[in-house]
């Protein structure tokens, strides 16, 4: 039975989230070219990068259906230098089975909210290629695309793209 979209909340994320999220990461890590991490994230370690994402004053939000989390987004400094710092890098992943029914619309757009609330000027999202539900998910809600790296990763035994999709969150 489907969970309509209605049902799902979306929250803040705590340490005690790390091995839901760790699961719904996994599978991306080992079974696609998504993410170019090539090992399992156990739970402690993702709760880890909660933490410092918090620590950071940045957001991770997950989204609950049934009780369970079934997505979660953050952003993250875009680089180092104090200069940037008005600028994120913003992720999101979906369990199998949640894609394509608008609930990574909900989150993501959750996530720019917070964002503008903190006073973060541009968001950048990073996405392997080829990936068209995430590119069409990154135009819907407003980002351009502003660069296309050639095979800047190895994994599965192919070159893998990056694109980048930019948001300016102040207007």
């Amino acid at each position: 039975m489907e969970i309509p979209l209605c049902a799902a909340k979306v929250r803040a994320a705590t340490q005690g989230d790390a091995a839901a999220i760790a699961h719904i990461y996994n599978h991306y890590v080992v079974g696609t070219c998504v993410t170019f991490e090539t090992e399992p994230v156990a739970a402690e370690d993702m709760a880890q990068r909660i933490v410092e994402t918090l620590d950071a004053s940045l957001p991770w939000l997950v989204a609950e259906q049934a009780g369970g989390v079934v997505a979660y987004a953050y952003a993250s400094k875009w680089k180092g230098r104090c200069a940037y710092r008005f600028a994120v890098e913003s992720t999101v992943y979906l369990a199998p089975g949640h894609t394509g029914k608008g609930l990574g619309r909900l989150l993501y757009s959750a996530l720019i909210d917070d964002l503008r609330a903190r006073s973060m000027h541009t968001a950048i999202g990073g996405i392997a290629l080829p990936n068209d539900p995430s590119v069409r998910l990154h135009e819907h809600l407003g980002f351009s695309k502003v660069a296309h790296f050639q095979q800047v990763g190895y994994k599965q035994e192919r070159w893998v793209d990056v694109g980048y999709w930019q948001l300016l969150l102040e207007g």
